[in-house]
C-alpha cells in the first residue's frame, strides 16, 4: 500500500471487455503512476482490438506497443502532447463501462471501505466481487 495525506491507499487497475465485465485486474500503491502496470495488463491484446483508456495511459511507448500487435489505441491527447494522433470522442464514450465496473464493486462494503490490511487479501476480495458481477451478468432470468 502506498502513502498519501489520508493514509495508505491502493489503486485498482482493470481491463474490461465490451460488456463491462472484468478481464484482468491489478493493484498498485496509491503513489504509483497508472502506466506502470500497463504493459502487464495489456499484454494479451490481439490484432484488431481497441484500447479505450484515459490520458494517464497516453504514453508513446504504449501506443507503439499496441501498434506492433495490430491493436488500436483511442486515448485522448494530453494538453502538453507534442505529437498528433487520431482520437475519436464518439468511441471514447464507451470507456464509461470501466467506470460502471468500479461503481459495481463499490457496492461491496468490504472493498469500498478497504477493511483488509494486506494487498493480497484486498485483491482477492476484488476478484471475488468481480466473479459475482460476472455470474450476475450471465444468470438466467427464467
Amino acid at each position: 500500500m502506498g502513502r498519501s495525506r489520508g493514509g495508505l491507499t491502493t489503486k485498482i487497475h482493470v481491463v474490461t471487455d465490451a460488456r463491462g465485465l472484468p478481464i484482468r485486474l491489478c493493484l498498485t500503491s496509491g503513489q504509483d503512476h497508472d502506466i506502470s502496470v500497463a504493459e502487464d495488463l495489456l499484454s494479451h491484446m490481439k490484432k484488431g482490438e481497441m484500447l479505450l483508456a484515459d490520458k494517464a495511459y497516453g504514453a508513446k511507448w504504449l501506443r507503439d506497443m499496441l501498434f506492433e500487435k495490430g491493436a488500436w489505441a483511442n486515448i485522448p491527447p494530453k494538453s502538453n502532447s507534442r505529437s498528433s494522433f487520431v482520437f475519436s470522442p464518439y468511441l471514447y464514450k464507451q470507456r464509461n463501462l470501466v467506470e460502471r465496473f468500479f461503481n459495481k464493486i463499490k457496492f461491496f462494503r468490504r472493498i469500498a471501505t478497504r477493511y483488509d490490511k494486506l494487498g493480497q487479501m484486498y485483491l482477492a476480495m476484488v476478484k471475488l466481487a468481480s466473479i459475482r458481477i460476472i455470474l450476475r451478468f450471465y444468470e438466467s432470468t427464467a
